[in-house]
């Protein structure tokens, strides 16, 4: 049997992808393998989001196709974000392809990778659920993605003429796939979309995330429901009050806010403002006092002052975010705001990410301080690692957990109790109560 071994880059919607073509790749007889020196050929699912993703996706290609020069490989196959920024032009760029896949044909990667062709189509009726899967992440934590593409049209971002689109899955295929991944083994499951707080839209004619959670909440066997990719704007009532209501579904949400000013919300196309996303988050405090809130911002978009930047500045200081991703705008051909003026020198963008990075670093010394001598449900991740509810998988912190003496040992997917004794940065440790 031939094996085949994957790189997925990128964020966890791409994996969920990357999973669909395992699937398929795995019934048409390759054999998956994480050892890449066994393999017989390689895939890479690209990410293409900003330029340094695109220079990250190019050099494992290059990487790989070096590998199959040398006769390590036989094949080497590229999919993902990507091929739809590039379309023919990336079979072209790398003639030592044997493959190309667009995210709109997963399953025709058994066949492109057979075969020796490019399939590169267009998004094609609404979203359904993959045929195939094979689990690409621990087999106790799981990705649902419930929709695809976005009409949010931001001005820095690609993703609509990459994705295309919003289309939603069905409440009844998410369900199924769902109960799929809880007998596959998974506990915990995340929610994953360009916009998740649109859920349905396209569908049932409005968001329906709420309906979805709570046709979810009927499967008993998983512990944790994580929401991520969320829009403040669209946190209902209704979605606040199923969190609330409902303890497997975590007191976290993943809710990318990318600025504070006025002025730059309205620069970026963004729907919200500084008074709605601060009536938001005192709206989610109110309901879930113990809530955790992971966001991203971006630096330096074009015309951002230094007023506009100590807004946001002082913003961080006060919200207490448990996790800030920062990022320096970055300029993408294509996107509206490549040709506004007022493009901001790359000295300043990193200035004003180191001061946002270390103010942020102060308030989690802060949260450090809050939870030490607490005690958490700890989500283990292997023997020795494990998360609480504030730390979604492979993205935010984790704790080194200390099992109790003459104890059962550990093992990735169980949920114990654990009283944190130390805290640093993004890493905590605890025993085992």
């Amino acid at each position: 049997m031939p094996k085949i071994f994957i790189v997925s880059l990128g964020c966890p919607k791409n994996l969920s992808d990357a999973e669909v073509m395992a699937g398929e790749l795995a019934a048409a007889g390759w054999q998956l393998t994480a050892d890449e020196e066994g393999a017989d050929a390689a895939l890479v699912n690209t990410c293409a989001f900003l330029s340094s993703a695109v220079e990250e996706s190019e050099g494992e290609i290059r990487r790989l196709l070096a590998l199959k020069a040398r006769g390590k490989l036989s094949k080497v196959m590229v999919t993902g974000c990507l091929v739809e920024r590039e379309k023919q032009k990336l079979a072209a760029k790398f003639p030592g392809l044997d493959a190309v896949v667009g995210i709109h044909a997963l399953a025709q990667a058994a066949r492109a990778l057979e075969e020796g062709k490019n399939y590169i189509l267009p998004a094609q009726g609404p979203l359904s659920s993959p045929r195939l899967k094979a689990r690409l992440t621990a087999r106790h934590s799981a990705y649902l993605k419930v929709a695809d593409g976005c009409d949010n049209r931001c001005a820095y971002c690609l993703i609509p003429s990459i994705r295309g689109s919003f289309r939603s899955k069905t409440v009844d295929a998410l369900a199924e796939e769902a109960r799929n991944l809880a007998e596959s083994g998974a506990v915990e499951i995340s929610l994953i979309a360009q916009d998740t707080t649109s859920y349905g839209a396209d569908l049932y004619g409005r968001p329906r995330l709420p309906w979805l959670l709570n046709t979810l909440l009927q499967i008993k066997s998983v512990k944790w429901w994580r929401l991520m990719y969320v829009y403040p704007e669209r946190l209902t009532p209704e979605v606040i009050e199923v969190m609330r209501a409902n303890k497997s579904v975590t007191r976290y949400l993943d809710m990318p806010l990318q600025h504070v000013s006025d002025r730059v919300l309205k620069r970026m196309n963004r729907a919200s403002t500084e008074k709605s996303i601060k009536d938001k988050i005192a709206e989610l405090k109110r309901a879930m006092p113990d809530l955790a809130i992971r966001t991203n911002f971006i630096v330096g978009f074009p015309g951002e002052t230094s007023e506009d930047f100590n807004r946001l500045l002082g913003f961080v200081k006060k919200a207490r975010f448990d996790n800030v991703g920062v990022f320096k705008y970055s300029k993408e051909p294509g996107t509206a705001a490549a040709a506004f003026p007022g493009q901001v020198p790359e000295g300043v963008k990193e200035e004003r990410a180191q001061a946002l990075i270390s103010a942020q670093s102060a308030v989690v010394d802060a949260v450090n301080a809050d939870m030490k001598g607490k005690t958490f449900d700890v989500l283990m991740d292997s023997p020795v690692f494990g998360r609480t509810y504030r730390d979604a998988p492979e993205i935010d912190g984790r704790v080194e957990v200390e099992a109790k003496p003459g104890g059962q040992p550990l093992k990735a997917g169980d949920l114990v109790k654990v009283k944190i004794t130390h805290a640093a940065g993004y890493l905590r440790r605890g025993v085992v109560l």
